[in-house]
């Protein structure tokens, strides 16, 4: 609810109005319509078409479940892993998912804590 001004000076309660859609035919199309691309995550198809992120995760699920849809890429998330699917309409094959060797992250943890080590030391 927001406060606005009226011209004489009173203070009137306005109601903002949330446009909500009904989950049916018409919010499934756009979906399907913003699918074809393979481009949006599921939160930017949620920002879309209206729907609730979860409605559209579970929709997203379902459609890869029935071999309607394949994860054409993964984004990465603030971490740097490939956490965030992107679907595309269509058969085929979903994409590899990157992941590091326990030395790999081995490797990286060293040298984080060298670099501490090397900060403290030079702080002290």
């Amino acid at each position: 609810m927001t406060i606005a001004r009226e011209p004489n000076g009173r203070a009137s309660r306005k109601k903002t109005v949330k446009r909500v859609f009904k989950v049916g035919a018409f919010t499934y199309a756009l979906l399907i319509k913003h699918m074809f691309d393979g481009t949006l995550t599921s939160r930017e198809l949620a920002d879309v078409t209206g729907l609730h992120y979860v409605t559209v995760l579970s929709y997203t699920r379902e459609l890869h479940k029935a071999k309607a849809a394949h994860i054409c890429m993964w984004e990465k998330d603030g971490y740097g892993r490939d956490s965030i699917k992107v679907y595309k309409l269509g058969e085929g094959t979903d994409a590899e998912r990157f992941r590091m060797t326990s030395a790999q992250k081995s490797a990286r943890h060293r040298v984080k804590k060298q670099g501490l080590e090397m900060i403290h030391r030079m702080a002290a």
